[in-house]
């Protein structure tokens, strides 16, 4: 768990809190002491809930490499300081490696899955972490887009395209598939970003690594989580890559 914001209550007495929840003395692990990430039952279902209300990582124990991850996600309605009038945010982090904190004092460096309003399956490399990523830049918008089409490649914070959101409140099914440097982020069906070489602050390839679930001041609800090993890329993601003329990645460790 990361710096819980100076407006958050119940805490034990001694708790370091800050309105700059980014700088400070983090909770620490599993110190989740306000249940900010708790598996209830819904409709028979078990749904991890995510309050949001301190910044936090819910991490898998072991590393995965050449994988597909797929679940369902919906937001909830709560929002908090300091981002109580932004745009709700959680997020997919994946390849984590290192020590814990090495971003904000709290998530691992990694390459995201952004799980934004509006911004499902934006890329964003944390803690020095980097990719190719082809883009477009739009008249009048500062952030790149994803075109796979295009012939520009650079690293950093890549919005994703289309954008296939659900109405809020309803259901979004995500879809992670990594594949030696390669992954591919899918939403609600639909490839929206694609992310090639990816590579560690120290500039080796980035293959594997833990997973983890984000908690940033947003109410949010995942279910049907599911990490399988592949032994290829699906027809699918194939067919997207061969219609805009990639190269089609090899694992990493292949001749």
């Amino acid at each position: 768990m990361g710096i819980p914001h100076a407006s958050t209550e119940g805490l034990p007495p001694g708790t370091f809190q800050s309105t700059n929840v980014t700088q400070g003395i983090p909770m620490g692990l599993n110190a989740d002491v306000k249940n900010v990430f708790q598996l209830i039952e819904e409709n028979d279902e078990l749904v991890l809930h995510i309050s949001g209300e301190i910044y936090g990582g819910l991490t898998t124990i072991k590393s995965y490499q050449n994988y597909h991850l797929t679940l369902q996600f919906r937001w909830g309605e709560k929002k908090w300081p300091p981002r109580r009038y932004a745009l709700r945010y959680s997020g997919l982090l994946y390849h984590c490696h290192g020590p814990h904190g090495a971003f904000w004092n709290v998530w691992k460096a990694s390459l995201e899955f952004q799980v934004q309003e509006t911004d499902l399956g934006d890329f964003i490399p944390l803690a020095g972490t980097k990719a190719s990523i082809r883009h477009t830049h739009l008249e009048g918008i500062k952030r790149a887009r994803f075109d796979p089409d295009s012939t520009q490649r650079t690293n950093g914070y890549i919005s994703a395209w289309p954008e296939p959101d659900a109405p809020h409140g309803k259901w979004n099914q995500l879809d992670l598939y990594t594949w030696g440097d390669f992954s591919a982020h899918i939403v609600n069906g639909e490839v929206v970003m694609v992310v090639e070489k990816a590579k560690n602050k120290a500039g080796a390839p980035l293959t594997s690594g833990q997973i983890q679930l984000q908690s940033e001041a947003a109410e949010c609800y995942y279910k049907n989580i599911e990490i399988n090993p592949i032994t290829q890329l699906p027809d699918s993601v194939l067919t997207f890559l061969k219609k805009h003329n990639y190269t089609i990645p090899r694992e990493s460790n292949e001749p």
